[in-house]
């Protein structure tokens, strides 16, 4: 093939966003319910990140599991998604 009809592979545009989640269950289940509430604003999600895993603690039980995560996403142009 030559030079000329090579064609330069689409760009894509990602954001990384920093987000908290949460659950009773546990910390996998609170990515999982992170992924899937913000998949109805992301289309594109492509990563979770989880720097932080943190429970809160009452009476000698884990009542609350949290992550804070980065999650990655591609921007899609024509949708003007921010």
């Amino acid at each position: 093939m030559s030079e000329s009809n090579k064609q330069a592979a689409p760009v894509a545009t990602m954001r990384v966003i920093e987000l908290v989640g949460e659950s009773k269950e546990s910390w996998e289940d609170a990515a999982q319910r992170l992924v899937k509430r913000e998949s109805a604003k992301h289309k594109n999600i492509t990563g979770l990140d989880v720097l932080r895993s943190t429970a809160v603690v009452r009476e000698g039980k884990i009542v609350e599991y949290r992550i804070d995560a980065k999650m990655a996403y591609a921007i899609e142009p024509d949708r003007g998604e921010e």
